[in-house]
């Protein structure tokens, strides 16, 4: 029978420098485990202290990986657990755009008169959040739409989307807008051939230099082969809501309850069984009114996660647009009013794949 529980971290935790003191690059941080009361404690090497029935002790993580070992050496029974030191995770933020076709379609259409890919409105407004703000931002793609597809689009601005590639990240989404949740019961094949039919049509349009480890499947639901082949294309980091204990849809891929419940608290986690990173949103910009942006955001220095320690902006593309059924005439407004919060609160621009590897 195992006596021995860890409180925090847990396995597949990823820390970062909100959870403790950083010297030197090495993270000085508190294990705390519950363990029978009155027995010797060693974490890692290091005696622990009982408080209140739970046993603390500083340990220091140096290394990407790690192992956190609890020995009782009052029965001899020892536990361990892998984490993850995240260096380069906090104190970031990036702008992540879901459900990404129309501007492709624009720019293919418009391909003899345009002369650059930001003569298209919806670019050029993105490089102006970048010129502006530093902003890096990350387009999740779709395949096809009515009347295009991504085979269509032309190769013609591949150097100018590689000179581009310092602040902009391309990558598979699914392969249509519908139907809605199109990989919740899929298998590791179908998720594989979508994922890879936009992979090359990114590489051959855009090059390798805007592509990245990180995706956000449509809707967020997988299987946990599905999972497996975001993963096998080089998709190590997948981001969703990870929804809990609310009527909410949850956009956690093929989490347990446990597991999102652990995503929600501290944004981050790492399936050690299946080497995948899970990350967060903080916000999905189209479903909060302008108003509402900032209280938002503020209000989770008042929830047990605290601020975000990587700002994750999520919005999705086709409210740009006044054609659109559901267009938002303030959707710039929305994206500038997040981004500066992150500036105001000194937040700086990374990609999150240089964050969680």
């Amino acid at each position: 029978m195992n006596t021995i529980e860890f409180i925090s971290p847990i396995n597949g935790d990823m820390l970062h420098s909100y959870d403790g003191l950083v010297e030197k690059g090495t993270l000085y941080t508190i294990v705390k485990v519950k363990a029978p009361l009155q027995h010797l404690i060693v974490i890692n090497g290091v005696e622990a202290r009982e408080r209140k029935g739970v046993f603390e002790a500083q340990i220091t993580l140096s290394d990407y990986e790690n192992s956190v070992e609890v020995h009782d050496r009052t029965t001899g029974e020892n536990q361990q657990i892998t984490v993850f030191w995240l260096p380069n995770f906090a104190g970031h933020y990036r702008l992540s755009i879901d459900d990404n076709i129309w501007f492709l379609r624009d720019i293919h259409q418009n391909s003899a008169r345009y002369t650059s890919i930001f003569d298209n409105e919806y670019l050029v407004f993105l490089k102006q959040v970048h010129d502006t703000y530093g902003t890096k931002i990350h387009l999740n793609l779709f395949y096809e739409t009515e009347g295009f597809n991504l085979s269509q689009l032309t190769d013609k601005y591949n150097s100018e989307w590689t000179a581009n590639a310092d602040w902009l990240r391309l990558s598979f989404h699914a392969r249509g807008e519908f139907p809605d949740m199109p990989y919740r019961t899929a298998g590791y094949q179908q998720v594989a051939d979508d994922c890879e039919l936009v992979k090359n049509e990114i590489r051959r349009f855009a090059g390798e230099a805007v592509m990245g480890p990180v995706t956000t499947l449509h809707w967020g639901e997988a299987t946990v082969e599905g999972s497996r082949a975001l993963r096998d294309a080089g998709y190590v980091g997948q981001l969703g809501y990870f929804n809990v204990d609310d009527d909410l849809f949850a956009v956690s891929y093929y989490l347990t309850v446990e597991q999102r419940r652990q995503v929600k608290k501290r944004f981050v986690w790492h399936d050690t069984q299946e080497g995948i990173t899970f990350v967060r949103s903080s916000i999905v910009i189209d479903k909060k009114e302008l108003p509402d942006i900032v209280p938002h955001l503020d209000n989770y220095a008042n929830l047990p996660s605290g601020l975000p320690p990587y700002v994750d902006f999520l919005v999705h593309e086709q409210y740009f647009y006044p054609f659109y059924e559901a267009y938002q005439p303030d959707f710039r407004d929305r994206i500038l009013t997040c981004v500066q919060w992150a500036t105001d609160k000194g937040y700086t621009p990374a990609f999150l794949g240089d964050c969680i590897l």
